[in-house]
Order: structure tokens, then C-alpha cells, then sequence
């Protein structure tokens, strides 16, 4: 099972879109700030704000895709509250 996920940060006012086979280890990565990551160079606690599974990687990589475009950006931050 894979899932893509947007989590946000209030305190950065940042949202990231991504995949991943693994939600739960992946959330706490990005809250570690492990590695170079986009994520790491924020302060502040990202929060999981909406999530999809897919059977497979590709499908996905594919909605991943589909978030992170205008109109899917627009979709997630309807989905951050306040």
C-alpha cells in the first residue's frame, strides 16, 4: 500500500505534497528534520493534512503529480484548518 500525503506547517505557513510506502515513519522523518530535505529547513511541527492509498507506487507518483498542481494546492489548503 502507498500513499500520498500533504502535511503543513502553521508555523512556516508551508504545505508539502508527497508519497510514500510508509506514512507513519515518513511523518516523523519530516519532523526530525532528517536529511537535506525541503522539509528540514523549516521550524515548526508539519502535521498531516489529508491523505490517499494507492495499490501501487505509480498511481501514487501520479496523484502526487495532480496535488501539486494549482488546482491541487488549492485542494489542500481547503483541507488546513483555520
Amino acid at each position: 500500500m502507498f500513499t500520498t500525503y500533504a502535511i503543513y506547517n502553521s508555523y512556516s505557513k508551508k504545505i508539502y505534497i508527497g508519497q510514500t510506502g510508509n506514512l507513519e515513519k515518513r511523518i516523523i522523518e519530516h519532523n526530525l528534520k532528517l536529511g537535506n530535505h525541503y522539509t528540514a529547513k523549516f521550524e515548526g511541527e508539519w502535521k498531516l493534512v489529508y491523505k490517499e492509498s494507492f495499490s501501487t507506487r505509480s498511481e501514487a507518483i501520479r496523484r502526487e503529480k495532480q496535488l501539486k498542481s494549482r488546482a491541487g494546492r488549492d485542494f489542500i489548503k481547503s483541507h488546513i484548518p483555520g
